[in-house]
């Protein structure tokens, strides 16, 4: 059996990929592929329902960012909305547009810069950020279902440092 082994973990060095078909499949320890398939796949079904929505209007998931953070701030300014998704003016653009075409999203000029733009969901934009973050609310209760306080605070804190981290 052990000469067995040996040749199986030889052939794959033959084509020089040994080693890193090895780290590939198992890591070394130093990185949590638990943790990152977890993600994957919990975003995966998270987005799954409101993804199912979307499309029934021709819609994608930058549309869905942008009714939701305009429904969850009203009166947000273009200017912010770009600094929250960090993405281009031109790819909010496109996407705002349609929302605004559709009746979803109202923009309107600021009260003392008129250049300024005000974004607020319609009454149908607040239907559509509510159908589409149902779901997702429904998945949130569902894995919270045998925790406590406590649990909550932990996912809050690891989701909090998840983000804004450098790669350096």
């Amino acid at each position: 059996m052990k000469g067995n082994d040996n040749v199986a973990r030889q052939a794959p060095e033959k084509n020089g990929l040994g080693a890193l078909h090895e780290d590939a499949m198992t890591g070394d320890g130093r990185i949590d592929f638990e943790i990152i398939e977890g993600l994957f796949f919990a975003y995966r079904d998270f987005i799954s329902d409101p993804d199912a929505i979307l499309e029934k209007s021709g819609f994608g998931r930058a549309h869905h960012r942008v009714v939701h953070f305009v429904n969850r701030e009203p009166g947000m300014t273009v200017a912010d909305l770009l600094d929250t998704l960090k993405i281009t003016k031109q790819s909010l653009a496109r996407v705002l547009k349609q929302l605004i075409d559709s009746g979803y999203i109202q923009q309107v000029a600021g009260p003392e810069d008129r250049r300024q733009r005000k974004l607020y969901p319609t009454r149908a934009g607040r239907e559509l950020a509510l159908a589409l973050a149902e779901p997702q609310s429904r998945r949130i209760a569902h894995a919270f279902e045998d925790m406590n306080a406590g649990d909550r605070r932990v996912v809050i804190r690891f989701l909090t440092g998840m983000q804004n981290v450098r790669n350096d």
